[in-house]
């Protein structure tokens, strides 16, 4: 499967960085021509096992594991060296996404101390794997973020069984190349399609919450609850009005605009 080439500048990944994923989320939906209630996010819950980090940014390299079956070290004794060089030639940063075939009886872990400092070395921020980790302070001190099903002990009969390939983690499906965001709340898989807009729209709808619904909750001090329902009832028109006046709402992929009044998605 061939990799996306990189769309967006190292400066506006740091840019993205900066947000949580349902930050993220927000600008994302009002981009993407996906159903924003359904698709692009995990379904099944996750586990940051290094929230401190902050948020996650990259593009998928994808592969797939099986640390139960022994079988595949003998008939492919050369996956990890042919694994390390398709790591290599994609670009960055580089989230590595993880499917394990074990699960939900997960055996043994693909990550731990030796791994991280591996992929770190050859551009990857970090890993969403629906298996487990491993050396959880070695991996930390690696600065290697893991979004994981558990921990666990060993790493048993771990490598890379095939690569480059369509992988699906916690319910999400995931390709090689598609830009991740990923923190404590989930991850967000951003396809081609949706990545060039996505900075501007996050930043204007952080921007149009700020400015209106949140600045009017912060507003309460001092007044009755009918002055209080006013003020956020009059915030909530000007945002409907901003999000619209963004270039109008995009129609999700059933033809139907998000589902409020004004046509306009709600904050949150």
């Amino acid at each position: 499967m061939k990799t996306t080439k990189a769309p967006l500048s190292h400066a506006d990944l740091l840019q993205l960085k900066r947000w949580n994923t349902p930050t993220i989320y927000n600008g994302w939906e009002q981009v993407t021509r996906q159903d924003p209630s359904v698709e692009g996010f995990n379904l099944e819950e996750t586990r940051d096992f290094m929230p401190q980090m902050g948020p996650m940014v990259g593009y998928a390299i994808t592969v797939v594991i099986e640390p139960s079956n022994p079988n595949h070290r003998r008939e492919r004794p050369n996956a990890w060296s042919e694994y390390r060089e398709y790591i290599v030639n994609g670009p960055g940063p580089k989230v590595v996404v993880v499917q394990d075939l074990d699960k939900p009886r997960v055996i043994g872990s693909f990550w731990g101390e030796v791994n991280s400092n591996i992929h770190g070395a050859l551009g990857c921020v970090g890993t969403i794997t629906d298996g487990a980790i491993r050396d959880l302070d070695e991996m930390n001190n690696a600065g290697f973020k893991a979004l994981a099903r558990r921990l666990c002990v060993g790493h048993a009969y771990s490598q890379p069984v095939r690569w480059n390939c369509e992988v699906e983690v916690f319910g999400r499906k995931v390709r090689p190349g598609e830009l991740i965001h990923a923190d404590k709340h989930g991850f967000l898989v951003i396809a081609p399609e949706d990545q060039a807009e996505l900075l501007a729209a996050a930043r204007y709808m952080d921007m149009a919450e700020c400015s209106t619904l949140i600045a009017a909750a912060r507003s309460a001090a001092g007044k009755n609850a009918k002055e209080l329902l006013e003020l956020i009832e009059q915030a909530g028109v000007e945002f409907s009005q901003l999000v619209r006046r963004r270039d109008g709402v995009r129609t999700v992929a059933s033809g139907v605009p998000p589902d409020v009044e004004g046509g306009v998605p709600p904050p949150g």
